[in-house]
């Protein structure tokens, strides 16, 4: 038996990279899979991989932006399996542009694919949790969506996907909150992989040497998220975790670092004086883009 033995779980962007990766071994762990792509082909690769290892898969081609298609979705892992028990929101896309390059089409096909995205299946199954919880049969159920460091750090040439992702974070505290009390849990993961969207990084190639350490492999992040939506992690929630390489480290979200009282309402003179008692701790400015890596330069530690 797997750590998923028996769980129904939807995978979205599941045709190739970390959907499949996720894909693979949440039925490996004993999951019903239902592997979302827009792309027909790539999803049904993904299936028949795990069908060819004895794991137990079916397809769903549809863009997740749609909520028509995203409840359908949903309806087909329940009227498929009888129940769902996970969903993983992956599929994303990018349009990278300087923001005074960047055009309208550019931005909303972004916003609408990664927020609506997420937002639209998360939506479709809360629906179906709730309603189950409240009819007496609740039991543990786990949100994942995906984020990324451009969302955590701020990307140049991003101002879309950014925004996306910075979003994500924002809207899987608020499922968290509204959620947890019909046994949900909401999470998400900034996974730093080789997918169709870094591919085209030198950095992120494939390692020459056949017995070296692939970085940058999906399947290196699968291990944390089939943990993440195991039973084992009940005690996890509106939390951000970067998983990357062969380390993983809890972000921070926005939080408060310093304050001002006044007596009354705020005068100019008043701000102009006491702004500066605010970056007392830091320095003000444009923070530094510095996800974590090895060793002390991140100021994580590694194993």
């Amino acid at each position: 038996m797997g750590i998923l033995d028996g769980k129904v779980a939807i995978i979205t962007g599941a045709g190739s990279g970390l959907g499949r990766a996720y894909a693979q071994q949440y039925a490996d762990e004993g999951a019903n899979v239902l592997v979302n792509d827009l792309n027909a082909e790539a999803a049904a690769e993904t299936v028949s991989e795990i069908q060819g290892s004895g794991g137990t898969a079916e397809t769903n081609v549809c863009s997740v932006s749609d909520f028509d298609a995203a409840e359908a979705m949903i309806a087909q892992a329940i009227d498929t399996w009888g129940d769902l028990d996970i969903l993983v929101n992956n599929a994303g896309i990018l349009r990278d542009a300087m923001s005074f390059s960047m055009t309208e089409e550019d931005f909303d096909a972004v916003i609408n694919v990664h927020i609506k995205g997420h937002w639209a299946p998360s939506r479709h199954a809360a629906v179906h949790w709730r309603n189950q919880a409240k009819a007496g049969e609740e039991k543990p159920r786990r949100l994942i969506s995906t984020a990324s460091e451009s969302g955590l750090f701020g990307g140049p040439a991003q101002s879309n996907y950014s925004a996306a992702k910075g979003g994500i974070c924002s809207m899987a505290i608020t499922f968290a909150r509204e959620l947890e009390k019909y046994g949900v849990t909401s999470n998400v993961i900034v996974p730093r992989a080789r997918t169709g969207l870094t591919d085209y990084l030198p950095s992120m190639a494939v390692p020459d040497d056949p017995d070296a350490f692939d970085r940058y492999d999906p399947a290196n992040v699968a291990p944390f998220v089939t943990w993440l939506a195991s039973d084992a992690s009940a005690h996890i929630n509106g939390q951000t975790f970067i998983v990357a390489l062969d380390g993983m480290w809890l972000a921070k979200r926005w939080h408060v670092v310093a304050e001002y009282r006044g007596d009354g309402r705020l005068e100019i003179d008043e701000v102009a004086s006491n702004v500066d008692s605010l970056f007392a701790a830091e320095e003000s400015g444009i923070p530094p883009f510095d996800p974590p890596g090895y060793g002390p330069r991140s100021g994580a530690k590694s194993r």
